[in-house]
């Protein structure tokens, strides 16, 4: 009797070892992934930064100016007028406000074409879009 136990807790003993060692390995598996993430988002971050610099680098007024006057004859800009800004209210209508065509018209089959309605937008509150021009 004395063996059977042993063989049957040397048994059990071996199998929690061997579900430990796999428990471990997954865990050590999932680690690794965790520290290859990290550095991809570090690698990502730092990627970021760089090109934010880059844009500050491009972008500043100094640059833009002396690139101007050097290609001025070529490109011939010109400085933007005030009166070239718009306001929201005198931009077309929105694609909310865009007329839908009468489909049921479509599918009679009267042979000829039907005539599409006009349909005039009705003048409704001010559209609420943030423009960054000043009145």
């Amino acid at each position: 009797m004395l063996r059977t136990l042993d063989l049957i807790l040397v048994g059990v003993m071996t199998a929690a070892a061997a579900v430990t060692y796999t428990i471990k390995h997954h865990a050590e598996l999932k680690l690794e992934e965790v520290h290859r993430l990290e550095a991809e988002i570090k690698l990502e971050k730092d990627t970021i930064d760089l090109l934010k610099a880059d844009w500050a680098l491009l972008s500043q007024p100094n640059r833009l100016e002396r690139l101007v006057n050097n290609y001025n004859g070529e490109l011939q800009l010109q400085p933007t007028a005030s009166t070239s800004l718009v306001h929201a209210r005198e931009l077309p209508m929105l694609r909310s406000q865009v007329p839908v065509p009468d489909v049921a018209e479509a599918k009679t089959g009267s042979g000829a074409k039907a005539k599409p309605k006009a349909v005039v937008p009705q003048p409704e509150e001010e559209d609420l879009m943030a423009t960054g021009s000043v009145e």
